[in-house]
């Protein structure tokens, strides 16, 4: 795996420099509160900087009328999978969000080194792509990634088509929600229902395009992954102007305080605008799991 990252300007590898120390500094922290022995010698083996700030194919044009700027993506791997609980990195995630110091968005997944080597083992080329592509940051010696073992071509078109089944007919069983409660005047619901298609559709997009489903509902990380696969799907999300960026963080918020929060509050305008926004999106991922099935088909057949 690559360790250099001289491809990047000094600024971002200064940035990156300190999302490490940030992200090991708030580890540290969790093991002092750590209940669980496995928690307690727990370890990081390897921060990896992947997509594409790893590839050299990042966007950096925040204030041009696209307003687009890729985020840092990162893979945590650790000791033992006790350690992968979205709740122990909760501060970390907080800390590196609010760090004036780095600029672009900080999204990072965190496997066991068992799950991940489980998944390389298993055809994930989500993780290949990591391991082919990826620049490691931190490494603790003794620790390898297995090799990868690439699915039987027939056997990966029919994975694919298994996930565009599964996400899509969720996705328009939310979609059904979505309209419904908007009818109804029922907002939160309407929010809730939109965040969970968008989720189901990028959640199709990653699974049949890397065969992984991370473990967030965060859209906007979600997005970011995406993106970094497609740059045709940036257009589904207006970001110039304020408002657009304000009503997407509301649709981020709804998966949990639509539903919780009494102080969650959307506008009828603001729900339609996003599922305008979502149509898009529909479109945009029918198109790229079609050209990806008929590819996986292609292949398939001539094996």
């Amino acid at each position: 795996m690559k360790t250099s990252l001289d491809h990047l300007p000094h600024q971002r590898r200064r940035e990156l420099e300190r999302v490490v120390e940030i992200i090991h500094e708030e580890f540290e922290r969790a093991h002092v509160l750590a209940t669980s022995s496995l928690r307690k010698k727990g370890r990081i083996l390897k921060i990896v900087l992947f997509g594409s700030y790893a590839r050299g194919g990042w966007v950096d044009e925040p204030h041009t009328p696209g307003g687009y700027q890729s985020d840092y993506d990162l893979l945590i791997i650790v000791s033992h999978k006790k350690l992968t609980d979205v709740e122990y990195w909760y501060p970390a995630d907080d800390r590196l969000i609010r760090e004036p110091t780095i600029k672009p968005l900080v999204n990072f997944i965190v496997h066991s080194l068992e799950e991940v080597n489980a998944a390389l083992s298993e055809g994930q080329y989500f993780f290949s792509d990591i391991k082919t592509d990826g620049v490691l940051l931190y490494d603790l010696p003794g620790h390898h990634l297995a090799d990868y073992k690439p699915l039987d071509p027939v056997d990966a078109h029919k994975v694919a088509k298994g996930h565009v089944k599964q996400w899509f007919k969720s996705a328009t069983e939310f979609v059904q929600g979505y309209e419904d409660a908007l009818t109804r005047g029922n907002l939160n619901k309407a929010a809730f229902d939109l965040h969970q298609t968008v989720e189901h559709l990028y959640t199709a997009l990653l699974t049949v395009l890397t065969n992984y489903r991370p473990n967030s509902h965060n859209i906007k990380f979600l997005r970011s992954l995406t993106e970094d696969l497609d740059q045709r799907l940036v257009d589904a999300w207006p970001r110039v102007h304020r408002r657009d960026r304000a009503a997407f963080e509301l649709l981020r918020e709804a998966y949990v305080k639509a539903r919780y929060s009494e102080h969650y509050e959307i506008t009828k305008e603001q729900l339609e605008w996003l599922g305008v926004c979502a149509d898009r999106l529909r479109a945009l991922t029918d198109e790229i799991c079609n050209e990806h099935l008929a590819s996986l088909k292609k292949a398939s057949e001539k094996s």
